[in-house]
């Protein structure tokens, strides 16, 4: 992994669109980064770099958040990621870089796919009530494709969507998972070598870059509608999706 002008000339804006997601917009489209960074490091390196910036995203919006969040089913799809998580690390392990490049790339479309399907009314967890049973099968597919891509926000909406809780407590809720599921992959990251001095010293370069976002976020909730944001990411993880599915099987 070399840090070229090349790679901070993508690298900064994936960054910035991660904490604009996480800062105004339910954090949902941040894991976009991970595969846009795929398409030019290597699957482990590309996540790897990202971890550390999530998790600085994470303790910034810790605090507007700070207790508000649902305890009941916090406790449940931090505890069920737990498995989701192991399950992750052990294909990463088995897995050789082109299955992680499909894995990551059918994760970008299925958020796609996921995201048209609430805005067309093909899929409506708002509308269920699930049973408490099933927060553990969504909060271990949240670890596992938290692990794959940092992906987890889609499996861990169809729960709590369906829980009705308001929008800050869900907002909360979201916060602190992703925060705990983010500390639970850092032990098997390092383990499996995905932090390298290179990693680390981009994370460092690019973590006021992060904050940047964040920031950002706040400010641009308040001009740009969520369809708006959303429609972009769309394009963004079909095109970068495609690409690494392409790369993976050619």
């Amino acid at each position: 992994m070399e840090l070229s002008a090349g790679f901070f000339a993508l690298a900064v804006p994936a960054v910035i669109f991660a904490g604009v997601s996480k800062g105004g917009f339910g954090s949902g489209a941040a894991f976009a980064a991970a595969p846009f960074l795929a398409l030019i490091l290597e699957p482990g390196q590309a996540i790897g770099v990202m971890l550390p910036l999530l998790m600085l995203m994470d303790v910034a919006a810790l605090k507007p958040y700070w207790r508000q969040w649902n305890r009941a089913i916090a406790r449940r799809l931090i505890l069920a990621g737990l498995p989701g998580v192991a399950l992750g690390a052990a294909l990463y392990g088995l897995a050789d870089a082109d299955v992680m490049r499909l894995l990551i790339g059918g994760v970008a479309l299925g958020f796609v796919a996921f995201r048209l399907s609430i805005e067309v009314g093909w899929l409506r967890p708002e509308r269920l009530h699930m049973a408490p049973a099933w927060g553990w099968f969504w909060g271990a597919l949240a670890g596992f494709t938290s692990f794959i891509s940092h992906a987890g926000g889609p499996p861990a909406a169809v729960y709590m969507l369906s829980q009705r809780m308001t929008k800050a407590e869900y907002q909360a809720t979201t916060v602190i998972l992703f925060w705990a599921v983010n500390l639970m992959k850092a032990v098997p990251y390092a383990a499996l070598g995905m932090f390298t001095p290179a990693t680390l010293t981009a994370g460092l370069w690019l973590a006021p870059v992060a904050l940047f976002g964040i920031w950002l976020g706040v400010k641009l909730h308040r001009m740009v509608s969520e369809r708006t944001f959303f429609r972009l990411t769309y394009l963004f993880l079909v095109l970068t999706g495609a690409k690494l599915i392409w790369d993976a099987l050619t």
